[in-house]
């Protein structure tokens, strides 16, 4: 671990400061508990300004739902406890489904009023005519810690959205250029796209959270559109480097070699690619238009297919990376970002669809809500006065983990944290906090331990650790503006909350005992699914959206496949498969204009491909292509080269495309592609 950095101190002494500006005013203006104030400002503290922003407007949101459901359902239902807890459970709950739907920030909106119901009406359950009061204090307590965290992290040395998008998005062009530079020099040009390289997708996925908050910076909201348009063209970048290795695999294995004049312009793009933010635009012209002089034309030899796809595709990469470029420059100009015209128009970029796995969410919702009722009806039974505060804590617990694999290590993480808060808060209750006597000794008090867990919020890997720790530090002190603590009353809370998230630890053990696999499996399987549908027609016209659902959901599933070892799951190309993808619909839109003969060519593939993709959701296992269906795509691609236009152009691209997905270990045919004569059979690949 290393050392914390300025950047850390500056936060942590913010996050303080905010906290204690908090805890001062709610103290001043006698709020019953004003420690949840101070509680309020490390939820929501961010080392961005604008990421502090938008999760206090959606905490206060989220807590004014909550409480308002709260002041609504606690007097229909105080004669009826069991009811009333139903209501919780299912409200908590779906609550819970709809974040799970929305992959922003937004969806903390949702989550945080799921779960405040029960942390504001189960405590006062036995007394519901105090309802309205508590649910206003804990919205105002909140709203308070929310603004004052928002205002000193906006006035006190403010950090951009923008300067953290600049430095992602820098680290991914860095990683693709790599990944490029190894394809363009042979190195990375492989028929099969390694999992290392898979992982792109994953990391681009991670950038639509800091998108997601730059219209909450007033230093970032004008780029928020070319940050959108930046991330479409990263996607798309992905399958194109990966059509591009694989052609280039093709090339070598078949000739040996690659021509002098075509190696020495992949030398001329790798040198340019090299140059990073220092690379020239404009130079994207010139390269593109040695390209197309390059591209052989009117050839039946498969060797030449493979050559104009593979110079079509680094064409296509070249316009990509130059708006790229162009793109990033314009982001980190911020408000001063001015028009913008794109190089590359070839084709669409990718949409902003998503995959969900509904089934898999919904049984976490559900898991979340039978948790909620096993617990409270253990409170009602035992008649255990603090028991509403397990069923809390364990609300608590099963929402925050409930997206994930495996929650239950997260969750017993959270249970050792809490208990080590119970006894850090018991110090100062019992043995601090008696010899404070005014404000400014409770701030310096206050200052070691806060300060130090400020120091590691800002670290993805301990942010969780440290914001627990604040966070649960801050509510059991439980300062108030009276000293009166009771050691019954203490211990009887810090063993509910303990209790509470123990017993979501042993549910989620015994509800969820699977982990990355299934998830795993379910991806692949919807990406069959898809396929299928596609290659059917069901889906001809939804290019956007389908690309967006494959690369979503891969950037979902490589995470995954770097947890588990499945034998059969390690088959899986996830780029090769969005390749499939996109050549299935552009053969949608092509075969409408197609002759006769090669319109019944092309649909016969596509029957084929519907009925392998179906055949793999079918038994929910990989089935290898068949010698049928190479026959079918050698026998369109015969029929579509004598063609001229430019449908016949990307409907042979989309052929070549698929033949390459589907059958990269076996050769293309030795005669070409040459019209079919009586006496002059045509000799094909999967013979």
């Amino acid at each position: 671990m290393t050392l914390p950095s300025w950047r850390d101190w500056l936060f942590s002494g913010k996050a303080f400061l905010a906290s204690m500006l908090a805890l001062y005013i709610a103290l001043a203006f006698d709020l019953q508990r004003p420690y949840w104030a101070m509680a309020a400002v490390y939820i929501v503290a961010n080392p961005l300004a604008g990421a502090t922003s938008s999760k206090g407007l959606y905490r206060a949101l989220g807590t004014l739902i909550g409480a308002s459901a709260a002041v609504f359902f606690v007097p229909i239902f105080v004669n009826a406890p069991e009811l009333l807890s139903l209501v919780v459970a299912l409200w908590t709950g779906t609550l819970l489904y709809i974040s799970m739907l929305d992959r922003t920030p937004r969806s903390y909106v949702f989550m945080l009023a799921g779960y405040s119901l029960p942390l504001i009406a189960l405590p006062v359950i036995s007394t519901p005519d105090q309802i309205f009061d508590v649910a206003l204090a804990r919205s105002e307590e909140i709203i308070i810690g929310i603004t004052c965290a928002s205002i000193v992290g906006a006035v006190v040395f403010p950090t951009s959205v923008g300067t953290a998008l600049s430095a992602r998005i820098s680290g991914w062009l860095d990683d693709a250029a790599s990944w490029t530079g190894e394809i363009l020099r042979g190195e990375g040009a492989l028929p099969k796209t390694p999992l290392r390289r898979q992982k792109l997708a994953a990391d681009i996925t991670g950038l639509d959270l800091i998108i997601s908050q730059l219209s909450y910076d007033a230093a970032t909201r004008d780029v928020l559109p070319h940050a959108r348009e930046l991330r479409g063209r990263l996607l798309m970048l992905l399958p194109l480097l990966s059509s591009l290795a694989d052609r280039l695999h093709a090339l070598k294995a078949q000739d040996g070699g690659l021509p002098p004049e075509f190696a020495a312009l992949l030398q001329r793009v790798a040198d340019w690619l090299s140059k990073g933010r220092a690379a020239d635009p404009a130079i994207a012209d010139e390269l593109i238009a040695a390209m197309t002089a390059m591209r052989p034309e009117g050839s039946a030899e498969w060797s030449e297919l493979i050559r104009a796809s593979a110079l079509d595709r680094l064409a296509e990469i070249v316009a990509l990376w130059s708006d790229c470029l162009s793109l990033r420059a314009d982001i980190e100009r911020g408000q001063h970002a001015g028009p913008w015209r794109p190089r590359f128009r070839h084709r669409r970029v990718v949409g902003r669809a998503r995959h969900y796995d509904f089934g898999l969410m919904l049984f976490s919702a559900g898991s979340c809500v039978a948790a909620i009722l096993v617990l409270t009806a253990f409170w009602i039974i035992s008649g255990w006065s603090s028991g509403s505060g397990a069923v809390m804590m364990a609300a608590v617990a099963c929402s925050f983990f409930a997206a994930m694999d495996r929650p239950a290590p997260f969750i017993r993480t959270m249970a050792v944290l809490t208990a080590v808060s119970v006894v850090i808060a018991a110090v100062y209750q019992f043995a601090i906090l008696p010899m404070v006597h005014d404000f400014e000794m409770l701030v310096l008090v206050f200052a070691p331990p806060f300060l130090l867990l400020g120091l590691i919020i800002p670290k993805p890997q301990f942010n969780m650790l440290g914001v627990l720790m604040a966070v649960n530090t801050a509510s059991f002190v439980a300062m108030q503006n009276r000293y009166s603590v009771d050691f019954a009353s203490f211990a009887n809370e810090g063993l509910a909350a303990i209790v509470g998230i123990s017993f979501a630890f042993v549910w989620t053990i015994a509800t969820r005992p699977f982990g990355a696999e299934i998830a795993a499996r379910r991806l692949v399987q919807a990406g069959w699914a898809d396929l299928a549908e596609t290659a059917s027609g069901r889906h001809r016209d939804d290019h956007e959206r389908l690309a967006g659902r494959m690369l979503d959901r891969l950037g979902q599933l490589v995470p995954r496949l770097a947890m588990v070892d499945d034998v059969e799951l390690a088959k899986v190309d996830g780029f090769a498969e969005v390749r499939v993808g996109f050549n299935i619909v552009e053969l949608q839109k092509t075969r409408r204009e197609l002759k006769d003969e090669a319109r019944t060519a092309v649909d016969g593939v596509l029957a084929s491909l519907t009925g392998l993709y179906r055949a793999r959701a079918a038994r929910r296992r990989f089935i290898a292509p068949s010698e049928q269906l190479c026959a079918a795509l050698d026998d369109a691609l015969r029929l579509i080269v004598p063609e001229e236009g430019g449908v016949a152009r990307r409907t042979l691209d989309a052929l070549v495309g698929l033949r390459r997905a589907l059958f990269p270990d076996v050769p293309g045919p030795t005669g070409g592609f040459a019209p079919k004569h009586p006496d002059q059979p045509t000799l094909l690949a999967a013979e």
